[in-house]
């Protein structure tokens, strides 16, 4: 049993109003139908609202509960190191076009935060990158250089204002952070008073053309229209295979009790491995320190809890926090260019159809920037980053690692309570865990993505598909996509 501090669940939530809207009933038609009502979603059925458009957005659990309302919701255009990188790789032409892009995307967050009277504590917060060995200065110099020429603010600094000695920073001022969760309630309440429809508690599990795009849902009902969005963090179906185009990551986060709202003041990434993330937040009770750990491939680490005790004590050693309060895991999918794929696959072979997916963890301002980009596509409008996101351009062919290889128990005995692991069943290999109270539950291992062989995850008592990136409730049920269908039941 683990016995890891703090409430499991992302502090964002516990503040963000609670949204109720209905689940699908009937067959209805829109316009445009949007799968997922996350930022990208939901950026894309505004857009498209203001022109006047019909909408219908599809979430298949709740609005603001998924991967933008665990994020650590910085509003920034800062990136780590990114700048130099593009303009090395990709050329100054689509760096710049990135840097517009995220530029763009801050502020369209930022306005309709004023014009829809969002409540979000959006705050203005500086964004630091910074690095504990003076042998990556020039490192930091070099993207402060590359940013200045494609027009951001930035600047070379010898120390980041943190309580533990670091070596230099790279430092981004006018940037803001907010409640991601709170952000996405007030888009969905603005989409619907713009005519829009949404729609809670219903999967599609089903997504294909024939005179118009069609999705039915989990509850079997049938919605149709001319443009479908897929913006469920992986795509759920393309015409463009994603899944060994991007890889699935995933990190910790936990947030702090602190004594006062400024224990640190600013936004900070590390840049040397392993990375970790501060930034100030709240709850209802007060102010929190929120940090994020280093990355690791979802589903490809058997002991998940181990990354919380150790990310603990790192922040125990450098801040004088009290109790932890909350802590969650989140998702995301990496692309070997950095750059997230999003827009209109296949025009020829599928015109209307549209995702968005891989932002490499910095999803808020590209995410807007993805979403606004699709809506001009949806309106036939021309739009400046299509190429820098284009989802069908070459990439590296070894970049996705699958890692299908779950070590395999040998009797359901060697599993302790609030632990899981697969065994064999006859030909069936069997997703067992034991409760706190001692009781075996079961279902298929197999997960129904792609058949990969799901693992444990002992901190969020999840099973995770090492492959692809889908993440089931212990008892099967689908959390987050690629996969649409649940993990079976099975008998022991």
């Amino acid at each position: 049993m683990n016995l890891l501090p703090g409430h499991p669940g992302s502090c964002w939530l516990s503040t963000a109003p609670r949204t109720t809207y209905p689940p699908v009933e009937g067959s209805l038609h829109a316009e445009t139908i949007i799968v997922g009502g996350g930022i990208v979603g939901l950026t894309t059925a505004l857009r498209l609202c203001e022109a006047g458009a019909s909408v219908i957005v599809v979430e298949a659990l709740r609005i603001g509960g998924q991967v933008t309302g665990r994020s650590t919701a910085k509003i920034t255009t800062q990136h780590a190191l990114i700048y130099r990188h593009l303009i090395e790789t990709r050329g100054r032409e689509l760096a710049q076009s990135y840097a517009d892009a995220n530029r763009s995307g801050a502020a369209r967050i930022k306005e309709w935060i004023r014009q829809y009277d969002i409540g979000c504590d959006l705050e203005s917060r500086p964004a630091y990158a910074y690095t504990s060995s003076p042998a990556r200065r020039a490192d930091i110099a070099a993207e402060a250089e590359a940013a200045r020429e494609l027009g951001l603010e930035a600047e070379a600094i010898d120390k980041a204002p943190l309580p533990f000695e670091t070596a230099g920073a790279l430092l981004f001022p006018d940037q803001a952070q907010f409640n991601p969760a709170s952000y996405l309630a007030g888009l969905a309440r603005a989409v619907v008073e713009r005519g829009g429809q949404v729609f809670e508690n219903s999967r599609a599990v089903l997504i294909d053309e024939a005179s118009r795009w069609r999705v039915v849902t989990d509850g079997g009902h049938t919605l149709h229209a001319e443009h479908v969005v897929i913006a469920t963090n992986m795509t759920v179906k393309s015409p463009v295979g994603m899944a060994n185009r991007t890889q699935p990551r995933s990190h910790v986060a936990m947030a702090f009790r602190t004594d006062g709202p400024d224990m640190v003041d600013g936004m900070f990434i590390g840049i040397d491995d392993p990375t970790r993330s501060l930034r100030m937040g709240r709850d209802a009770k007060g102010p929190l320190l929120v940090a994020l750990g280093p990355k690791f491939n979802t589903g490809q680490d058997g002991n998940v809890a181990a990354r919380f005790q150790e990310l603990e004590q790192w922040v125990r050693q450098r801040f004088p926090v009290r109790d932890v309060v909350w802590r969650w895991c989140n998702e995301d999918y990496d692309t070997a260019d950095r750059v997230a794929f999003a827009g209109t696959p296949d025009p020829e072979k599928a015109a209307g159809f549209h995702i968005a997916t891989g932002f490499n963890a910095w999803g808020i301002s590209n995410g807007t920037a993805a979403g606004m980009m699709i809506a001009d596509l949806v309106s036939a409008k021309s739009n400046p980053w299509v190429t820098l996101y284009d989802p069908a351009r070459p990439y590296p062919k070894d970049f996705h690692k699958n890692a299908d290889s779950q070590s395999i128990l040998d009797d359901v005995e060697d599993i302790a309570p609030g632990q899981g692991g697969v065994l064999v069943q006859g030909d069936e290999k069997v997703a067992v865990w034991r409760d706190d109270a001692g009781r075996l539950h079961a279902v298929s291992a197999t997960c129904t993505h792609k058949g990969c062989t799901v693992t444990w995850n002992n901190a969020d008592r999840t099973w995770d598909c090492p492959c692809h990136g889908s993440i089931f409730a212990a008892d099967g049920s689908v959390i987050h996509g690629p996969a649409r269908k649940p993990l079976a039941s099975v008998s022991l």
